[in-house]
């Protein structure tokens, strides 16, 4: 029940802290005293501080007693007037992290020995209930949970209660809200009600893949689950599911491999799957009703329900995402989970806000909800519970899932000790777990020295960013469509684009270092956001013919896979994909957002030339060096004319790269002997049959050049 008969409002603002707000309107907002009365005890607060504000007049008040939260406390003005005392901003308070800090890893549902045992953390509650019901039926069961030490509150039922449907009754503030358990591992059909499964039975052994000695190793390649099959021509039965996604030996209309077995073929070493935990934006009823990338989280222990056969059962998501994890293991690929922990769908209803409203949100000077997100509300990570819960999270998805890496969203919302702290869970659990996040620095209440960004690199060691200056400096801006980047003929962005092709480490005297090392810089031209870089080209260059927008984007693709980092493709890249100049298809049709398998057919020899430069740079290891020092050593740039960039490499093999973003041809030289061609203009493989002699060669306009010395 609400209080409805307030005559004035008062709140919990620290431990001993009480803000009580009279408006003018009652005895013109003046009171000489207050008292707080709880189990038939009353004691006197001191006044310490009074102020007019707008229409209230604000006393700020000192509690000599210590605050006991199971309580409920009145608070009485002199004139005989009563209101409630609200939990207020006291949750935000280092004192209410340290007092209420629970470092157990049973919170949610423990299943032994026909015991069925729910954990909460709701330290503001004064009453918690758990509601079960068994499933298919409408009849409810209530049952009391206790209050423990450090805001826990526990029952025990002692029977089996597989696949019953739960949720928990929490009052705060006098107001019952019935949430979702934070914790859930299993959901009913659009992430309604939680649900008990014995994961046990879904469990299966991990295939062990040969250890990545460093992230520079990975080359990383970005879908959607639903993008993947969708197309009518995928050649995959199960479309847009898990399942879809998991089919080998598939084949488009050519007879050629489409889908997993057309990844492994390719050789990218990670497929990085758009958000696969559970989301809003699609019913999972109709799947083919709607359509989202996944960036609007529900709940984050849960798979979603519309890549499953059947949604309706808490198994199907479960086992099905599973084995599209295993099927990745057995062709020797990684899986990295694209995780959204820096916000919520709708706060006010998530199960956060529910459990214990005002403490796992951000909020301002004025105490308003933050929005450096973009979307309403920004995760409080720096908070402890806030931050176990991420860190239990991705524990729980390496452990149950054998995810091998992870994509942290928007994580400049993120704290660096949050972050570090998951580094250092998943080097415990699993090491060569690569992470990965968008470093942005966004307008939300954190100190800027705590913010996980690009800035803060540093704190972050074993932590990769997406390099947005790599971005915008060989494709040109993301920001401004029309804006031309190096790789598409901007020799404006000559020594930009010098400094990140060697990894941003400030590799000349006038480049400055965005990353210490290259392992920590992602490096890309495309993405899931923003224009395909085709549909970006077609605005750029109006007037031209294909011929020369293909050469383009060959040229800026093969200068993500030949740079000094970790190279991230976006699916479909190698053949041109397009979203018919939709540059936010985060709801848009399939129609849109498809992986267009025919397309793969249309341009096959990019696709071709594209794998040839795969493998040369899984092949030579001075094209992923290890660190900025071996970089330095072994990397010696050569004197070109503008706009050649020019590189000997001496690690191991002598070998020569040289880009030319011209529509000109360009003369070079070379040193003396003989070196094989193992990619130009034309062509990319490693076991090239063309050779060139020392001195001047031909560079083809807007092309790369590898080259061998034999």
């Amino acid at each position: 029940m609400i209080a409805t008969d307030r005559n004035f409002f008062a709140y919990l603002d620290e431990m001993k802290i009480i803000t009580i707000l009279l408006p003018l309107s009652y005895h013109h907002g003046l009171s000489s005293s207050f008292l707080i009365s709880s189990d038939f005890q009353e004691h006197p607060l001191k006044i310490i501080e009074k102020l007019q504000i707008d229409n209230k007049m604000k006393y700020i008040c000192e509690f000599s007693k210590d605050y006991s939260f199971d309580k409920q406390y009145m608070i009485i003005d002199e004139h005989g007037g009563k209101t409630d005392l609200q939990i207020g901003a006291v949750i935000r308070t280092e004192a209410f992290d340290e007092k209420f800090y629970y470092d157990g890893n049973d919170l949610g549902v423990t299943l032994h020995a026909g015991q069925t045992r729910f954990k909460l953390w709701a330290p503001t509650a004064t009453q918690v209930k758990l509601k079960l019901r068994p499933a298919n039926s409408c009849f409810s069961e209530i049952v009391k949970l206790k209050r423990e030490d450090r805001g826990i509150w526990s029952v025990t039922v002692n029977r089996d209660l597989e696949f019953y449907h739960y949720s928990f009754l929490i009052l705060v503030n006098q107001e019952w809200r019935e949430a979702v358990d934070p914790y859930a591992k299993a959901v009913t059909v659009n992430g309604e009600l939680g649900v008990i499964v014995i994961l046990e039975k879904t469990r299966r052994p991990r295939l062990s893949l040969p250890p990545i000695e460093s992230a520079v190793d990975a080359i990383i390649y970005e879908t959607h689950i639903r993008d993947l099959t969708i197309h009518s021509k995928s050649g995959v039965q199960n479309k847009g599911l898990y399942l879809g996604a998991a089919e080998l030996n598939t084949k488009g209309i050519d007879g050629e491999p489409t889908g997993l077995s057309y990844m492994k073929d390719l050789g990218i070493t990670h497929i990085e799957f758009l958000p696969f935990h559970d989301f809003a934006g699609v019913d999972e009823l109709r799947p083919s009703n709607e359509y989202n990338w996944g960036y609007n989280p529900l709940h984050f222990n849960a798979p979603e329900g519309s890549y499953s056969t059947n949604p309706a059962n808490p198994y199907s998501r479960i086992i099905e995402l599973k084995q599209l994890i295993d099927q990745v293991h057995s062709l020797g690929l990684r899986v990295v989970m694209d995780v959204v922990y820096n916000h919520v769908y709708i706060r006010e209803t998530s199960s956060f806000e529910k459990v214990v409203p005002g403490y796992y949100f951000r909020h301002n000077d004025i105490g308003l909800p933050s929005n450096g997100t973009g979307v309403g509300n920004d995760i409080a990570s720096e908070r402890k519970m806030v931050r176990k819960y991420i860190i239990d999270s991705i524990s729980f998805w390496l452990k149950e899932y054998h995810i091998d890496g992870f994509r942290f969203d928007l994580m400049g919302i993120l704290d660096v000790q949050t972050m570090s702290e998951v580094r250092t869970e998943c080097d415990r659990l699993s090491k060569g777990t690569i992470i990965i996040g968008e470093g942005w620095s966004l307008n939300t209440p954190l100190p800027v020295e705590q913010k996980a960004t690009i800035a803060n690199q540093a704190k972050m060691p074993k932590i990769a960013q997406f390099n947005d200056r790599f971005r915008d400096c060989i494709k040109g801006s993301s920001f401004n469509l029309f804006d031309k980047g190096y790789a598409l003929g901007n020799e404006h962005y000559l020594e930009a684009a010098n400094e990140v092709i060697t990894g941003s480490i400030g590799f000349t005297k006038q480049g400055s270092a965005v990353f210490h090392e290259p392992f920590q810089s992602v490096n890309y031209v495309e993405c899931h956001d923003n224009h395909t870089m085709w549909d970006k080209l077609l605005a750029c260059l109006p007037d031209a013919d294909d011929s020369l927008r293909i050469k383009y984007h060959r040229l800026a693709t093969s200068i993500v896979l030949l740079s000094q980092g970790i190279p991230f493709l976006h699916s479909g890249q190698e053949f041109f994909r397009t979203k018919k100049g939709d540059g936010n298809s985060y709801r848009s049709p399939d129609e849109t957002n498809q992986l267009d398998w025919e397309r793969k057919i249309l341009y096959k020899e990019n696709v071709k030339y594209i794998k040839g430069i795969i493998q040369i740079r899984k092949a030579f290891p001075c094209f992923r060096m290890r660190t900025a020092a071996e970089i330095r050593t072994n990397i010696r740039q050569l004197r070109c004319e503008v706009p050649v960039l020019g590189y000997l490499f001496t690690s191991e093999d002598e070998i020569l790269l040289f880009i030319n973003s011209s529509s000109m041809k360009q003369t070079v030289l070379i040193p003396d002997g003989d070196w094989a061609v193992l990619a130009d203009h034309n062509q990319a493989e490693v076991s090239s049959k063309k050779f060139l002699s020392g001195g001047e060669i031909i560079l083809e306009p807007v092309s790369i050049n590898v080259l061998l010395k034999k």
